[in-house]
């Protein structure tokens, strides 16, 4: 059995007391205490994640920009302005999910970064799909990557390097920008403002510790799942996968179906779902009252048909349980979970559940 890697982070993780778990073959921490005060942490003040485990490519060549308009279902075409960022799905001939991953036109060509868990097949099927275009793919394993979130995050992290401040303060919100041999992004995956700072490895450990010295706390994947899902952000493996239509995922907003000359992998596959009606749709799911929403419990909805929980769990922010679901598309706005054998009422909500520490949904 191959033993998990450590991120360039592993040591300054262990000196904070964080539990650590092996996460999609790497060593991470779950949480460095409490899981409901990192979660607040970040809704209230600024808490930082260590997502190194996450594959940082960058794309070059005279067909980086053609090869990309094929590879993805957005459309990179829409990058004007250089480091802009795009979120979108790259998908199979089937129009199924290999990876949901996010792009930047940078200064010579495009950085993308895509899950852990997918590495090995992602970089295997933009290889495949590369034959006889120009472009070349460079794996960056030198970068560091920390994001830091929450409403003081971007004040903070200034405060740390004043260096970048400037720089940083310039940002638009989905933009990044090089400063030397890093790249800062404003983005995120917590539904909060913040950063996403890619750094050399060697710069990894001391940035951690000036970043607790001016008070961001540190955070584990468990803070940052409950997050991801009062935001309504998707996760891989849950939400999607090849099995399911970015149609289905909520990720319509994702496809750039303009212009129709432009045949991404995927296209006719989605089109012909458009055409004959998608079954599923992805909703937001709230239980004001006693019990735990949790993955892979069935949805019913009287009179439509049967669906299920893709991410559920209690909600530290709105203090009861809510679910990501996929479930038949004429549900209305209540649905029957079973939980433990007894059919529980939910309301139907559209997604996010939270937006910058307030509740949105409806």
């Amino acid at each position: 059995m191959t033993a998990p890697q450590h991120t360039p982070f592993y040591d300054s993780h262990l000196a904070a007391g964080a539990r650590m778990v092996d996460f999609a073959g790497w060593e991470m921490p779950i949480n460095y205490g409490s899981q409901i005060k990192e979660h607040d942490q970040v809704r209230q003040d600024a808490g930082m994640f260590d997502v190194s485990h996450m594959t940082i490519v960058d794309i070059t060549g005279a067909d980086a920009r053609v090869w990309l308009q094929r590879l993805i279902a957005n459309d990179v075409a829409r990058l004007r302005e250089t480091g802009k960022a795009l979120y979108s799905a790259m998908l199979d001939d089937q129009g199924g999910v290999i990876d949901d991953l996010i792009v930047y036109l940078v200064a010579d060509g495009y950085r993308m970064v895509i899950n852990a868990g997918t590495t090995a097949k992602d970089l295997a099927w933009m290889e495949k799909q590369a034959s006889g275009f120009a472009v070349a793919l460079d794996v960056r394993r030198d970068l560091a990557m920390l994001a830091v979130q929450g409403p003081q995050a971007i004040a903070k992290v200034c405060q740390a390097r004043p260096d970048w401040a400037d720089a940083i303060r310039a940002l638009k919100v989905f933009q990044g920008v090089p400063c030397g041999e890093s790249f800062l992004a404003r983005t995120g995956y917590t539904g909060e403002d913040g950063l996403e700072l890619m750094i050399p490895a060697a710069e990894a450990a001391p940035l951690f510790a000036r970043l607790l010295e001016v008070g961001v706390a540190p955070c584990g994947l468990g803070a940052r799942d409950t997050l991801r899902l009062e935001a309504g952000m998707n996760l891989y493996g849950h939400e999607m996968d090849e099995t399911v239509s970015p149609l289905q995922a909520g990720m319509d907003w994702t496809i750039a179906w303009e212009p129709a000359s432009r045949d991404f992998i995927g296209r006719a596959a989605l089109e012909a779902q458009r055409a004959g009606g998608v079954p599923f749709k992805q909703v937001g799911l709230v239980l004001e009252g006693r019990g735990v929403l949790r993955a892979g419990q069935a949805v019913r909805v009287e009179g439509v048909g049967e669906g299920v929980i893709t991410s559920g769990s209690f909600s530290p922010t709105l203090k009861y349980s809510v679910a990501i679901a996929r479930v038949p598309f004429a549900t209305g706005e209540h649905a029957l979970v079973d939980l433990r054998g007894v059919e529980t009422g939910v309301r139907v909500v559209k997604l996010p559940f939270v937006r910058h520490g307030k509740q949105v949904y409806c």
